[in-house]
């Protein structure tokens, strides 16, 4: 589903497309994964294209929030939750911040590695 999604996203031309394992932190899913779009037009399309995929292979969304302001949407597709957003909700959010920090670290600076 990870593949997929990232494919989808890099179909339609998503910026900064990071995946971070949460599958450690959480029990809501095992990946996260976060694009920019360049505009609201540019971020719906990109939901489009991952829903339209997932589809092609049988696999509905549990839920699409956020789609009608087309600022910062989510994709729930359970394994994978996907984060759609323009690029200065996501500097403001600083999602891939908040989700790499573990629990346990004892130093609040170091990251564990995010890979693409």
């Amino acid at each position: 589903m990870k593949q997929l999604t990232v494919d989808a996203l890099e179909d339609v031309k998503g910026l900064e497309i990071t995946c971070i394992d949460v599958s450690g932190m959480t029990e809501i899913t095992d990946e996260m994964i976060i694009v920019s779009g360049t505009s609201n037009r540019h971020v719906k399309a990109l939901v489009n294209n991952v829903v339209s995929e997932a589809n092609k292979v049988g696999i509905k969304p549990l839920g699409v929030e956020g789609f009608e302001e087309g600022e910062w949407v989510l994709i729930d597709l359970n394994d994978v939750v996907i984060h759609v957003m323009l690029p200065k909700v996501r500097e403001f959010y600083e999602i891939e911040r908040l989700w790499s920090m573990s629990p346990n670290r004892q130093d609040p600076e170091e990251r564990p590695s995010i890979e693409r």
